[in-house]
């Protein structure tokens, strides 16, 4: 049987996953004895996103705070797939810590959610940056390794 190569206008669907097949009706090789033409059946890859990754419905993102944002609870811009949301991060929130955006994933019947990852990131090194760093050493009692089991 000779294959001949065609191109063909497909949709994919809202909320199609990786690995995921699409059905194209009537698309696929003829039939044996003349009879119709079967199925073409295609299989989803999606490639990686440079920011985002996916996870089943889930689409995870490691978000920089800086470190007041992060201890104070400020309010981020989060780019996600629908364009930038306004996110309250808790204050005193942690490095690794993970936030929801409930429905910010893929679409579909449940939508997939928007898991936001913290990555606290440390402000350019300066005279001042350093003299504020080292104010809070001298004034804020705080050693990161009391649990540390030492």
């Amino acid at each position: 049987m000779l294959v001949k190569p065609r191109t063909l206008r497909v949709s994919i669907p809202a909320g199609v996953t990786d690995g995921q097949q699409i059905r194209l009706a009537g698309q696929g090789s003829p039939g044996v004895g003349g009879g119709p033409p079967g199925d073409l059946l295609l299989e989803v890859n999606i490639r990686p996103h440079a920011r985002f990754r996916l996870e089943g419905r889930d689409i995870l993102l490691t978000l920089p705070v800086a470190p007041w944002e992060a201890a104070l609870g400020e309010t981020v811009s989060v780019p996600t797939l629908g364009g930038p949301v306004e996110m309250k991060l808790p204050a005193g929130a942690r490095a690794g810590q993970t936030l929801r955006l409930r429905g910010r994933g893929l679409p579909g019947h449940p939508p997939g959610d928007q898991l936001v990852l913290l990555k606290i990131v440390l402000p350019p090194d300066s005279p001042r940056s350093r003299q504020l760093f080292e104010q809070m050493k001298r004034e804020v009692p705080f050693d990161p390794r009391t649990t540390f089991g030492q």
